[in-house]
């Protein structure tokens, strides 16, 4: 089983931003972004700022895949 980012990915294209201003709005770092786009592992503090700064819960920006 493994995490996908890819409802976040298609939640900042129907708001119309960009990685780099999602990285801004919320305060987070470049390494967290990048660690987003691979399917990495992001605390929870990192998913909680992502969730204020785009007004959705953890589930609208991520799920579990099985494999």
């Amino acid at each position: 089983m493994r995490l996908s980012y890819n409802k976040l990915w298609k939640l900042l294209i129907d708001k119309e931003m960009t990685k780099m201003d999602l990285k801004d709005a919320a305060g987070i770092s470049a390494a967290s972004i990048a660690k987003l786009g691979k399917g990495g592992n992001i605390t929870t503090d990192v998913l909680l700022k992502i969730c204020k700064t785009l007004n959705c819960k953890v589930e609208d920006i991520m799920e579990t895949i099985e494999e």
